[in-house]
């Protein structure tokens, strides 16, 4: 995969971003979707990127200064299954990062990180679409299974949005929910 997928599963989400929003990229990694973001809201927003390992927020913190200057940008070294110091967030990514929680837990781990979202808030997901995995990929959803999960999890308007074809277990997905409004 390479920007323009990552763009384009995300796109769906944020079709007219607003100004001033405030998404995170919740196992970000070395930032592939955490550029992503940073090109989709454009550079009057603030794109938090949240992983454990410092030094490939360090590569993401390079690759979202240089390619997005203007787009504000923080880092989060912390494990996500872990409670996080973060604001209300407009939304959410967590882009292949479920699949590392345990299934029995997957439930909790998004009510809490839809703890974070704002009333109205969009949680995405990019991830395989499989339902069982392997060694590198251990516990995906598919985007069948993802309603269901969003639901168990108090999300809304749970929904598929795009897929890009993917030769590790054929398909990576998007797909989202809101934290209800009210």
């Amino acid at each position: 995969m390479n920007h323009a997928d990552h763009v384009s599963l995300l796109k769906p989400a944020i079709p007219f971003p607003t100004p001033n929003q405030t998404w995170a990229d919740i196992g970000a990694g070395e930032g592939a979707f955490t550029l992503a973001l940073a090109d989709l809201l454009g550079p009057e927003a603030s794109v938090i990127a949240v992983d454990r390992d410092a030094r490939a927020l360090i590569r993401a913190d390079h690759a979202v200064a240089t390619a997005f200057p203007r787009t504000s940008h923080k880092y989060l070294v912390a494990d996500f299954e872990q409670p996080l110091p973060l604001i209300e967030l407009d939304g959410l990514v967590c882009a292949n990062s479920l699949h590392f929680v345990a299934r029995q837990r997957q439930v909790e781990v998004v009510v809490r990180l839809a703890g974070y979202l704002k009333p109205g808030g969009t949680f995405l997901v990019v991830e395989y679409d499989a339902d069982s995995g392997n060694t590198w990929v251990p516990n995906p959803f598919s985007a069948r299974a993802w309603p269901a999960l969003a639901e168990a999890a108090g999300l809304v308007n749970a929904r598929a949005l795009a897929r890009v074809p993917s030769r590790f277990l054929g398909a990576i997905y998007s797909a989202s929910a809101q934290r209800p409004r009210g």
